[in-house]
């Protein structure tokens, strides 16, 4: 145990004086690292990193989901991994990085939930917007965006109108630490907020004209990210989706099929305001179906 702490304590300090990472973060990493040094030394009687395979390292990830903790959480946890044995690698400690290639249905399962391109229109076909209820057309709208662009439910609800651009169909977007990027609309999004904007949202401002957020209650007050939740529940309640999604699934599902249609993942990285390419490298797993059709048709001895 002590020497597994020790490569962890000394990873820290690589994050923070060679990549540059906040000490918060570092702490972070740490805290998960710690976490999997005690289970692989209590349950698998392993004293270095070097001693552990890629099954003891599924086992701890189907530990932490035996515990009932959310799939965003375990994903840190692997990415903590990834990057202590890359590390370990790249110093010479370990032969070979044995989470490289961590393949498994195994590992699947306590990846982020993500959508079908088909259960993604299925969604979106949930709210009725050839109707004039303002707040159907609001709902699609909220849909739209969170997929197209990707947005945190967060950024969704915090959307002001000062930061649409139209004639760069752009969104600009305050993330997490205070960070502004640039978000692309889809065109269809683009024309589903646009119809929200002109015919919609003016008859939900006449409580609160001034009101500078996009999303409004019928009341004309800005949607918190409850009610936003709630859009994306009855949408996937409406269009006959069983599988348990929130507001997030949606930003997985961005993610996904981006990469899985050939998008780069440093562009992937940007739009979604991930800090670290680390965070965004958790989807290169999803969709391993894509890179074996690849594989059999491109490869001469595929």
């Amino acid at each position: 145990m002590e020497l597994l702490l020790r490569d962890i304590e000394e990873f820290g300090q690589f994050t923070v004086f060679e990549r540059g990472l906040a000490r918060n973060t570092r702490s972070a990493y740490e805290t998960d690292l710690k976490s999997a040094a005690e289970y692989l030394s209590a349950a698998k009687n392993i004293t270095t990193w070097q001693q552990a395979d890629r099954e003891m390292l599924l086992d701890y990830l189907d530990d932490l989901r035996d515990k009932s903790l959310a799939s965003s959480t375990i994903a840190r946890h692997l990415i903590a991994l990834k990057m202590l044995f890359r590390y370990l690698k790249n110093e010479g400690r370990i032969p070979v990085d044995i989470t490289e290639v961590m393949d498994s249905p195994r590992l699947w399962k306590i990846l982020p939930d993500f959508l079908s391109e088909e259960e993604v229109l299925a969604l979106l076909k949930a709210f009725k917007t050839k109707d004039d209820d303002p707040l159907e057309v609001r709902n699609r709208t909220i849909l739209e965006l969170l997929y197209s662009s990707g947005l945190r439910v967060s950024e969704t609800a915090g959307l002001q109108l000062k930061s649409i651009d139209f004639e760069l169909e752009m969104l600009r977007i305050t993330g997490k630490g205070n960070k502004t990027r640039l978000v692309p609309m889809g065109k269809p999004a683009m024309r589903q907020l646009k119809r929200y904007l002109e015919e919609a949202r003016p008859l939900l401002t006449a409580n609160n004209p001034s009101n500078p957020a996009v999303f409004l209650s019928f009341r004309g007050k800005q949607l918190d990210r409850e009610r936003i939740w709630q859009v994306v529940k009855l949408a996937a309640e409406r269009a006959g989706i069983t599988k348990s999604i929130h507001p997030h699934t949606l930003r997985h599902s961005f993610a996904s099929h981006l990469l899985a249609n050939g998008a780069d993942l440093r562009a992937i990285q940007e739009m979604l305001g991930h800090a670290n390419i680390a965070t965004t490298e958790i989807y290169t797993h999803i969709d391993r179906s894509k890179l074996i059709s690849v594989h059999k048709k491109f490869h001469p001895r595929g």
